[in-house]
């Protein structure tokens, strides 16, 4: 049986359990695609897909850019600064003008809260969404429940709290979607001047120490600060904002249990983690990365229609 996403994958808040666990489960057999000697299967040979990055990413872009290529699709990589943007042309003009060459995909990211599903209802192509300003980060979401998964083997009843920068960060409204979606319990911990205002209401509890969140959870997931989304002082320094609420190894020694530690990146060290955390024996940072471009393959070869039991088979994959 195979789960539809519909269209376009905007955003986890209205997908449904079944949704985002058909992504998950569709990915497993995808990891095994980047261990092969020859990092490629055909799902998507013939299909067409832009990425089309308004913003500056690293990860996100390449892991797209990988994950496309290991399924044969043909790429075509398109930045603000390059592009008739630049000169004062609209979002929808520009996918208007990729689509007339016959696309089939469209991956964005851009700095406004809401751009994916206002490109998604006007253009006939599948839309990704890559980031879209503080509004949500799905694959980043799915790739981070995939290595919860992995880890622990549910996230049913599954603690996780995620700390840090909340108020502009897409990731963490994806995550609280998502998590909770698959029976979590999440929380949220960092300066009130960092916490979206009536959080609760997302389903989530609030610690205002990190030391309080430590002893509570199964996992954090640290976010780092986004200055360059902030307009005015919402901390002290960075120094007092570390001291505060940095994670570093001596708040997890008193832990009464191991936590696994997550982070979206870029990480900015000895701020909200400290090296020997990010590096430690229960970071999964790495693993995160691997496991977008599972996630990622799995979004794109369902949106294209992909079925979720031939993915799992492995009459596609070959």
């Amino acid at each position: 049986m195979t789960v539809s996403l519909g269209k376009d994958l905007v955003g986890l808040e209205h997908l449904s359990r079944e949704q985002i666990t058909a992504i998950l489960d569709t990915a497993e057999p995808f990891k095994e695609v980047s261990e092969r000697q020859i990092k490629k299967v055909p799902a998507l040979r013939g299909k067409t897909i832009v990425n089309l990055f308004f913003e500056p990413s690293t990860r996100t872009r390449i892991s797209f850019e990988f994950a496309e290529k290991r399924l044969s699709a043909d790429t075509v990589n398109v930045a603000a600064s390059g592009s008739s943007v630049s000169k004062g042309e609209t979002l929808v003009d520009t996918a208007r003008n990729l689509e007339a060459m016959r696309i089939d995909m469209v991956v964005i990211r851009h700095g406004s809260s809401g751009a994916a599903k206002f490109l998604g209802d006007r253009i006939n192509s599948n839309v990704i969404n890559a980031g879209d300003g503080k509004h949500e980060h799905p694959t980043q979401a799915l790739l981070d429940m995939l290595t919860l998964r992995d880890r622990f083997g549910s996230i049913e009843g599954l603690k996780v709290c995620i700390v840090g920068d909340v108020l502009h960060s897409r990731v963490a409204r994806s995550n609280i979607w998502g998590l909770t979606r698959l029976g979590a319990e999440v929380a949220v911990c960092g300066p009130a001047t960092l916490l979206p205002r009536d959080v609760e209401q997302l389903g989530v509890t609030v610690f205002p120490r990190v030391e309080a969140a430590i002893e509570w959870a199964d996992a954090l997931n640290v976010l780092r600060l986004q200055l360059e989304r902030m307009t005015s002082g919402f901390i002290p320094s960075l120094r007092e904002y570390n001291r505060v609420f940095g994670v570093t190894a001596e708040k997890l020694a008193r832990a009464p249990k191991d936590l696994c530690i997550l982070h979206p990146g870029p990480m900015n060290r000895g701020v909200e983690i400290d090296s020997e955390v990010a590096d430690g024996p229960h970071s999964v940072i790495l693993p995160q990365v691997t496991n977008g471009v599972a996630v990622r393959m799995a979004v794109l070869y369902l949106l294209a229609g992909g079925s979720q039991d031939a993915g799992s088979s492995g009459s596609e994959m070959s």
